[in-house]
């Protein structure tokens, strides 16, 4: 796979600036996340050490193991520098490990998270791998059908700050998804699905 995918139709954002969006590409799933930057248009690129932050208009830390992810963040330096990427406009999107890194606070004691984003996380809230399951959600932003949301050892957000958005919920008061500013987080994994909408909704986040 190269490390640059090319867009493949020509749609840009209203500005006609086609944005750059890395995808942390340390552990977890990023090659699923990379296809679907490219079936949308979007240039992507794996981002291996912290100097590839620079240029970006947006990062997506993907699902994987939040504990080696943070342990990986911190030998590769990544935490001072993608902390001062996001105070200087970087947008970044977690996915269920991912989710866990941006988290201010998390109810267990390990991994330490960056903090970047003004919520409280519970790991694996819903279970063991063996407890996943699938569900349809309404996700605010994102217009057309429900969204197929896949759910694998998901964390949850059991508190949120003042300028927190909650996107999405499930079973009427648990949110799964959640914005904050430029930061987006999902407890769910939409790059294991063939639905783009969330890529593309974070895509013109990153475009803003």
């Amino acid at each position: 796979m190269s490390e640059r995918y090319q867009n493949r139709n020509n749609s840009l954002p209203e500005d006609g600036r086609l944005p750059t969006i890395g995808v942390l590409a340390i552990q977890g799933d990023f090659i699923e996340h990379r296809r679907m930057l490219d079936a949308i248009g979007t240039e992507s690129k794996e981002i291996r050490l912290p100097k590839q932050l620079e240029g970006l208009d947006g990062l997506i830390i993907p699902g994987g193991e939040s504990t080696t992810i943070v342990q990986l963040i911190d030998i590769y330096g990544f935490r001072n520098p993608l902390r001062k990427q996001v105070k200087d406009g970087l947008a970044v999107w977690g996915t269920c490990a991912g989710m866990i890194v941006l988290a201010r606070k998390l109810l267990d004691k390990r991994p330490e998270p960056l903090g970047l984003m003004d919520i409280e996380v519970s790991r694996n809230a819903f279970g063991r791998q063996i407890d996943s399951f699938e569900t349809s959600l309404d996700v605010s932003g994102i217009p057309g059908p429900p969204i197929h949301a896949l759910f694998i050892r998901a964390p949850l957000v059991t508190n949120v700050g003042a300028n927190v958005q909650i996107l999405a919920q499930v079973d009427g008061d648990k949110p799964v998804a959640v914005r904050e500013g430029k930061l987006l987080a999902t407890a769910f994994h939409p790059e294991l699905t063939n639905d783009t909408r969330v890529h593309k909704f974070f895509s013109d986040i990153a475009s803003t």
